[in-house]
């Protein structure tokens, strides 16, 4: 029993690497591959296709992993933040906390503060999460243009935004527009991490399947076992019985002999 215990923990500390999210509902932003000195933003829509926090520290690496990506580093995004990059969203980074990239203050992003805004707190407590792709990175990073602040954005029906953030990310309702679904990115690291989930995911499989095989076959050998030994109970149960109808069938022979035997010498 103690190799398919094994075989169990095995599968499911597999099977917990694996993401169980709707990938059709899981966001990029920016979207179409134009990450801001290779730092994109990946969120979770609802059924009404409005982002929500769904990811605590793990799954928002685990995600990354999944997309072929690393999940970025503070440094990172405060590179994307000094080259336009701007949000309304909080997301998880590799240092295990939540920020929120900021270059216009606005109350309802941020608490109106600028710059790379922290939120430390406990790492079950669901945010987005902060990719990076390293070969965006090095193709953005080598051109000598000015900070990118260019990204166009229509303002939402029914949206509280002032002119002055429609050409910046400042609510999530903007955000959105901006979004495609997530996919996979073609770059090595992109294959290594889709390989690493394949991998995985054929391990879970087949442990799986290894698992199932040893179960039923030490539950047969252990029917089988218990069977004989029902089996050679009842058989030796019988013959007690059997001894002890014969025993008793011969007491009363003997009994009935003497009392013949009595009544003839009377």
């Amino acid at each position: 029993m103690t190799t398919i215990h094994l075989l169990i923990i095995s599968v499911l500390f597999v099977s917990s690497a694996v993401s169980t999210f709707n990938v059709t509902r899981i966001r990029v932003f920016p979207a179409a591959n134009h990450s801001i000195a290779g730092v994109m933003q990946v969120s979770y829509t609802n059924e009404q296709n409005q982002p929500q926090y769904a990811f605590n520290a793990s799954q928002a690496r685990n995600l990354c992993w999944f997309l072929g990506l690393n999940i970025a580093t503070k440094s990172q995004v405060e590179q994307a933040l000094s080259r336009g990059f701007e949000t309304c969203r909080f997301g998880w980074i590799d240092e295990h906390c939540a920020v929120i990239p900021r270059i216009h203050a606005f109350t309802i992003c941020g608490q109106n503060q600028t710059g790379l805004v922290e939120w430390r707190t406990s790492v079950t407590k669901m945010f987005d999460v902060f990719c990076f792709n390293e070969s965006d990175a090095t193709g953005q990073l080598q051109d000598a243009e000015t900070p990118r602040n260019d990204l166009e954005f229509t303002e939402a029906p029914n949206s509280t935004l002032t002119s002055q953030f429609v050409s910046s990310i400042t609510t999530a309702e903007a955000m959105i527009k901006e979004e495609e679904p997530a996919r996979f990115v073609s770059s090595p690291h992109g294959s290594t991490g889709a390989n690493i989930v394949l991998i995985g995911c054929t391990c879970g499989l087949l442990l799986t399947s290894i698992a199932i095989f040893v179960y039923l076959k030490v539950r047969r050998r252990w029917s089988l076992s218990s069977s004989k030994k029902q089996q050679k109970e009842y058989i030796q149960t019988e013959e007690l019985k059997l001894a002890k109808n014969v025993s008793e069938t011969t007491k009363a022979v003997d009994e009935q002999q003497r009392t013949e035997a009595c009544s003839c010498e009377d």
